[in-house]
């Protein structure tokens, strides 16, 4: 398997204790892991992009663990995920692509133990302190409203032109004080990913 070479990893925490003036109890909890590495296909284009998507079944794995350490919560209780990478310049957005698709879901369901439910994505191109959005859905059930989320991940120093941020966002809650109905975490099934 392809190795990435990881110039760093910055692990973001997010915590909602008072929403509209009303306590959040418990209060909802966010964590994104984002590795920057070293881009093997910047400023070449490449057909063959299978490096790419070992790297992305590498990180997987290590970024979910380090958001469920960051979360101080058991991996099983873990609620909703999501994935996103923003590519370099001298990169394209088909390198995001193979690092995020083919393989990387896998090892993240591991982590959390389970995860019926399609891994939402987002990607982009753009130069240091380039933002993105990581989407966020219940890690079982698409339909549950209430995990319609996103979380905003921004470097001051990356990606420069030979890299790419690879970011796994997990969450132990919903959004805080959700009412727009729906399907709720307590009627999951989780048996073909949607209900």
């Amino acid at each position: 398997m392809t190795q990435p070479i990881i110039r760093k990893l910055v692990t973001i925490i997010e915590e909602t204790h008072l929403e509209m003036g009303q306590a959040i109890s418990p209060p909802t909890r966010k964590a994104a892991v984002a590795a920057v590495i070293a881009n093997p296909f910047a400023g070449r284009f490449e057909a063959d992009l299978e490096p790419l998507m070992a790297i992305g079944e590498t990180l997987g794995g290590l970024l979910a663990a380090r958001a469920v350490a960051a979360l101080a919560v058991p991996a099983a209780t873990i609620e909703s995920y999501g994935k996103a990478a923003i590519v370099g310049e001298a990169g394209e957005l088909e390198h995001a692509a193979a690092i995020l698709h083919p393989r990387l879901g896998g090892p993240v369901r591991k982590v959390v133990e389970r995860g019926a439910a399609l891994i939402a994505s987002s990607k982009k191109q753009g130069g240091i302190g380039t933002g993105i959005d990581v989407p966020l859905g219940h890690k079982d059930a698409a339909f549950v409203r209430s995990h319609f989320d996103a979380m905003e991940v921004r470097l001051a120093d990356a990606p420069r032109a030979d890299e790419i941020v690879v970011i796994v966002a997990l969450t132990d809650s919903g959004r805080p004080l959700p009412r727009v109905g729906g399907l709720t975490k307590d009627q999951v099934k989780g048996e073909d990913g949607l209900r």
